[in-house]
């Protein structure tokens, strides 16, 4: 196996650098809050609504998915994350919709993007360029520009603060300055204790992490309330970086169903390993449901790994987990022997995509 305590080693696998990206991220962090914090609302965007919607796929999406689980209850409306050619039938003139698409290029968003506007619905964009800057310019749509040049996935940062930041100064939620404050100090904490490069894999979580999942199926578990935006983060960067699939699912829906599927295929379960993310802001409920749930599966001789949270604040505390994950996807790319940035079918789907 690859000594991931050798930096020569990883960086004859990550030729594109992906390490910098990770590692560097709490700047970006940083940045992005700075430019939410230079936004200017509109005073036609500042409405009472009915609904949010955020649209967009992928590395863009997944800043409405952590938006949703982190403000849903504070907005007191409905925030809805949208991956399709189409918008829900209820959007209409009462309906922001936030159209997130970090290249500006992405088809589905562009078409979602043409449905809120036959429905009249509100429209922010979120985007470093392309075909929605320019339509959202040409449609007198504002427009939150963010730096180019990243991989999508690899833009949360970008693709997420100015958001959040974007809600507070339409009046949608309070300011968050103090928890993004919070969210920059913990990530660079975590990476220069508990996940950078220069951290020993006896003390780096995420080096840990990364060879227990090595040549197993990980199946991730969160709660319901808050973390599983990031049970979907984890999942999408193991098969971005690390080119390994992986499924995800939330307590306490897993009760109900999937528990029961701890038996077959029988020769395939001894290759799963399970990876419970766990939350101080839990339901108490859910937390005694993790612990029956692993005790049972570890009955089928499947190994389960339990990933706390850290931070005081609830937005430090998902970040904090999906840091890790995103970390542990890196390592992970490493053991496989793979380049952690190329997407190559990702590349060949939209070229094979577009000849029709």
């Amino acid at each position: 196996m690859i000594n991931l305590d050798n930096i020569k080693e990883i960086k004859a696998y990550d030729r594109h650098d992906m390490s910098r990206l990770i590692e560097s991220f709490a700047d970006q962090c940083l940045d992005a809050k700075k430019i939410g914090s230079s936004f200017n609302a509109p005073a036609g965007l500042k409405a009472q609504y009915k609904n949010i919607v955020v649209t967009g796929l992928g590395g863009s999406a997944i800043g409405g998915d952590i938006l949703r689980s982190y403000i849903s209850g504070e907005a007191g409306i409905p925030i809805f994350v949208n991956r399709n050619y189409t918008l829900p039938h209820f959007v209409d003139k009462d309906s922001l919709v936030i159209v997130s698409s970090y290249s500006g290029n992405t088809e589905e968003t562009i078409s979602a993007y043409e449905d809120a506007m036959q429905k009249k619905a509100k429209i922010l964009a979120i985007t470093s360029g392309g075909e929605i800057k320019k339509l959202a310019e040409k449609d007198g749509n504002p427009v939150i520009t963010i730096p180019p040049g990243l991989p999508p996935r690899c833009a949360l940062g970008y693709s997420f603060f100015p958001m959040l930041i974007a809600m507070f100064k339409l009046g949608l939620i309070k300011d968050k300055s103090k928890e993004i404050d919070e969210v920059i100090g913990l990530i660079k904490d975590i990476n220069l204790k508990k996940t950078g490069l220069g951290v020993p894999s006896k003390d780096n979580i995420a080096k840990t992490l990364a060879a227990s999942i090595h040549q197993k199926y990980p199946v991730i578990y969160g709660g319901q309330d808050h973390i599983d935006s990031v049970v979907t983060r984890w999942r999408g960067q193991l098969a971005e970086n690390a080119k390994t699939l992986s499924s995800g699912y939330v307590f306490p829906e897993i009760n109900h169903n999937e528990i029961v599927g701890w038996d077959n295929p029988a020769k395939l379960i001894k290759d799963f390993i399970v990876i419970i993310l766990r939350d101080s802001g839990d339901h108490p409920r859910i937390s005694k449901r993790m612990d029956i749930t692993k005790s049972m599966i570890e009955k089928q001789g499947v190994k389960v790994i339990e990933v706390a949270s850290t931070g005081s604040d609830l937005l430090p505390r998902i970040f904090s987990l999906i840091y890790i994950g995103d970390s542990v996807s890196f390592y992970l790319a490493i053991l496989n022997k793979v380049d952690p940035t190329p997407v190559d079918r990702i590349s060949y789907f939209k070229e094979e995509l577009a000849k029709n």
